[in-house]
């Protein structure tokens, strides 16, 4: 694992260590990462939603069976791709 050092100012580093004490997280490293994989899952939520709306605006076409056996495919190529990457 690669390490990184940050630096904060006071009232933050003090509000990270209340988020250690309460518990939750055992180290100011578990809860930055917590906080990078929220940030991740914002921006797929993100993409997606711009991925619907761009759909729904877009010109209605017919799918084929080999259009969803590719939209499948695809789906879970990108989920084994997300369990690999944890």
């Amino acid at each position: 694992m690669e390490s990184m050092n940050i630096s904060l100012p006071e009232p933050l580093k003090h509000f990270v260590d209340g988020q250690i004490s309460t518990g939750r997280y055992s180290s100011a490293s578990e809860y930055v990462r917590e906080l990078i994989r929220a940030d991740e899952r914002r921006k797929a939520e993100d993409e997606l939603e711009a991925k619907l709306l761009e759909g729904l605006s877009g010109a209605e076409s017919e799918l084929t069976p080999a259009d969803w056996s590719a939209i499948r495919n695809e789906a879970l190529a990108k989920v084994e791709a997300r369990k690999k990457s944890r």
